[in-house]
């Protein structure tokens, strides 16, 4: 999968809600849970989309705050994989509330 152009990248954030540019090479977002154990939840499901996609997500988990970053190391940036990544995730979230 080819590297996105930074209009590609720019024009590809806008579909997926909350997530920002870290840098020109990664994506990131914060999500909020009422308890820890809903934030732990979120990342056994994200885990398993990420197997699935065979593309995993750097995960910080802050009590109740996790925090997902993505890139595609093979091609030193954003491809169109880490913005369909972000799009399941959010849509995992977006069950979970």
């Amino acid at each position: 999968m080819k590297r996105a152009s930074e209009k590609e990248a720019l024009t590809a954030l806008q579909d997926i809600a909350c997530w920002k540019r870290k840098d020109e090479k990664w994506i990131e977002r914060r999500f909020k849970f009422q308890e820890f154990m809903e934030g732990i939840g979120f990342v056994d499901r994200i885990a398993e989309i990420a197997e699935d996609m065979e593309h995993h997500p750097f995960i910080s988990i802050q009590y109740k705050v996790v925090t997902l970053s993505l890139t595609s190391w093979n091609e030193r940036g954003l491809t169109a994989l880490d913005f369909e990544a972000a799009f399941k995730y959010n849509q995992i979230y977006d069950t979970m509330k």
